[in-house]
């Protein structure tokens, strides 16, 4: 996989005239020049439904009079530019005016985008329709006419579908279609066929081409869906909803599952589809910057003008970003990422009670550990739990008894927990399934209550502080306490309240609210989901300080980065060398919640240690050259980074 691409959206109405008129050979060829591009994502078929080549499997775009597909091929393989190919696999508007019975269908059977008449909007088809028939012929068109290097197939996955063709697919089988299991199961089993059956009609005519089938999330503990394309792009718009917290999640889950993956965000100042919105470089500078500390290479969305005629101030911002990212990527290929802590993701071990919780948690961990400048893995059940130091159980991970039987072995050979609210229960949630010294009594009659902890917080000293939402009642069963649960007055309601909020702490005594075992540590409320949503500092402080106690004088790294910067280490194996990778950029709200980097800010003297298997040899600035000065203490080297101004590689040589 290359590292500096573009991905090209070219979804274009029917009503537009002139398609692709525009379009000049040498203009395209500058501007992947300009953008320092080496591989750009192209459209054999959009949303719309056109196809924008010469086709007897589809309908080329009424008002395109050429070859455009062909035409952009050419002219980026002639300057070295690598050309995967776009079909749009869900979407078909063309076609679902036709055949409104191959829609996919909610539970009343309504369409699931467009929700009336009025409102503009795609149809997404059902793949367990004669549609993927017609689909499978389009991709083998392509594949067969064109020097394709990769196919990018959208808007797909398993879904629960309602439509007519699944309805009687399941009452054939003789199970009801108002059995929701049997719904998703039928779900899987089509997308299963459907990528099957694409990955057969590609590799028939091109063996080993590359495949990726986008539903623009990869489920974590889903490692068979994962693996149903030849590697993953990871969609993650920043500024379109997903925020800066969701790559390093998504990434810090795929790195470790042995998949080669890139990072995909856009240059829209929104989201995808935007003419004329434009990020600050600075935006994307850093978003690429993320993707190559993560371990992944770099994709940026653009959409091309109906004219066929490439945006001249896309491409310089792109090149602002590409043109450093091309000077970095010899340190950047082939990296294991390097792990203290592992969290368990709340996606991949499903509650049954799929709420705000399953969501929220995993984001606020991740939130957690970036702003503590901890080195994690995020795992599912498959992880091998022995590369780890620590594993966090997030707020609702109740085990099964395999799961437990595992998680046993793990800190039977040393290893720690830190498990919060519901986290360490068995399935039934009566009783914990692990021994992490303490037995469970009962969800805390009081929403919210108080925590004292015994130690001091470095921001606020001591007190008692408020925990929002509802923990769980625990009693000593030979671990110790870090700190008492206290009760509130009362709880709020219509005719006991005081004040504008909550009750204040009685200070009466409700038991331990955190215990410290020879297990690891258990604290009794969900403080990772609650971090997601309330983001209150004594809860960040309390969880690194746990951290702290089971990661003691074994944690890899330690560094004076602030709060908003972001860290990993990563291993070059082929070259015997580490390279760590410092990243800082303040995001803003504007407008209705959208993150944006506009300004950033240098950082100076950063001071970090890093504690290695073996003693350091030499340690350099990437891709500077620079020599840094360093101490060594057997295998400890300590460094200070001068100066930081977006992201810095500081290369140990072991």
């Amino acid at each position: 996989m290359r590292f500096r691409q573009v991905h090209l959206d070219f979804h274009t109405s029917e009503a537009i005239s002139g398609i692709g008129a525009e379009f000049d050979k040498a203009q395209f060829q500058a501007m992947l020049k300009e953008g320092h591009i080496d591989s750009i994502t192209l459209f054999a078929k959009c949303h719309h439904g056109w196809a924008y080549h010469p086709t007897s499997a589809n309908e080329i775009h009424p008002n395109l009079a050429f070859d455009l597909l062909g035409a952009q091929i050419e002219a980026a393989h002639e300057i070295g530019v690598k050309t995967p190919v776009y079909l749009s696999a869900g979407l078909d508007e063309k076609l679902a005016r036709r055949h409104p019975e191959w829609l996919h269908r909610l539970q009343d059977e309504r369409i699931n985008w467009t929700r009336d008449f009025l409102s503009p909007g795609y149809h997404e088809f059902c793949l367990n329709t004669p549609y993927l028939d017609i689909l499978l012929n389009q991709v083998e068109e392509v594949t067969r006419n064109y020097d394709v290097d990769g196919i990018f197939l959208d808007i797909v996955g398993a879904r629960t579908c309602y439509c007519q063709n699944c309805v009687a697919t399941l009452r054939s089988r003789g199970q009801d279609p108002r059995d929701r299991a049997a719904v998703v199961a039928l779900g899987e089993e089509v997308y299963a066929n459907y990528t099957q059956k694409i990955r057969e009609r590609i590799h028939a005519i091109k063996p080993g081409t590359p495949i990726f089938h986008n539903g623009s999330h990869i489920r974590r503990g889903r490692r068979d869906m994962a693996q149903m394309n030849t590697h993953l792009e990871l969609e993650s718009l920043p500024t379109g909803g997903w925020g800066y917290d969701h790559f390093p999640l998504s990434a810090r889950y795929v790195q470790q599952i042995g998949m080669d993956y890139l990072g995909m965000t856009g240059k829209f100042h929104l989201s995808w589809g935007e003419f004329g919105g434009y990020k600050h470089p600075n935006a994307l500078r850093y978003e690429t910057a993320l993707s190559l500390a993560n371990g992944a290479r770099c994709s940026i969305g653009d959409q091309l003008a109906p004219s066929g005629k490439m945006d001249e101030a896309t491409y310089r911002l792109i090149g602002a970003a590409y043109s450093e990212v091309e000077q970095k990527e010899g340190w950047c290929k082939g990296v294991a990422n390097i792990a203290d802590v592992a969290l368990l993701s709340a996606e991949a071990v499903p509650s049954g009670q799929e709420d705000d919780h399953s969501i929220q948690s995993d984001p606020g961990a991740v939130r957690m550990l970036l702003e503590g400048n901890l080195l994690f893995d995020v795992i599912d059940t498959d992880a091998d739990f022995s590369a780890y130091k620590v594993i966090i159980l997030p707020d609702r991970i109740r085990l099964s008894a395999q799961l437990a039987d595992k998680l046993t072995r793990y800190t039977a050979k040393g290893g720690k927990l830190f498990a919060t609210g519901e986290s360490g229960l068995n399935e039934a949630g009566d009783a914990f399934a692990i021994d992490l010294g303490v037995r469970w009594v009962s969800p805390s009659a009081f929403k919210p209550d108080y925590f004292r902890p015994d130690f001091s917080l470095p921001s606020l000293g001591t007190a008692s502080f408020v925990m929002y939402e509802q923990g769980q009642l625990v009693e000593l069963a030979g671990a110790r306490s870090l700190g008492l649960r206290e009760k509130p007055y009362f709880n709020r309601d219509l005719f006991t309240f005081c004040s504008h909020q909550h009750t204040p702490s009685s200070g009466e005594d409700a038991g331990p609210g955190m215990t410290l075992h020879a297990n690891g540590i258990y604290l009794g409320w969900p403080v990772f989901h609650e971090y997601a949503t309330k983001g209150s500092l004594p809860l960040k402080e309390i969880v690194l300080h746990a951290l702290q106690l089971l990661l003691a004088d074994e944690r890899t790294l330690q560094t004076s980065l602030p709060a908003q910067g972001v860290t990993t280490i990563q291993y070059q194996p082929e070259h015997g060398r580490y390279v760590h990778h410092l990243l800082y950029a303040s995001p803003v709200k504007r407008g209705n919640g959208v993150e944006v980097i506009e300004d950033i800010i240098p950082l100076l003297d950063i001071k970090s240690t890093v504690k290695l298997p073996s003693p350091v040899k030499r340690v350099y600035l990437a891709p500077q050259g620079e020599e840094l000065a360093f101490e060594q203490d057997g295998n400890t080297v300590s460094y200070v980074l001068p100066r930081l101004e977006c992201h810095q590689m500081v290369v140990i040589e072991a």
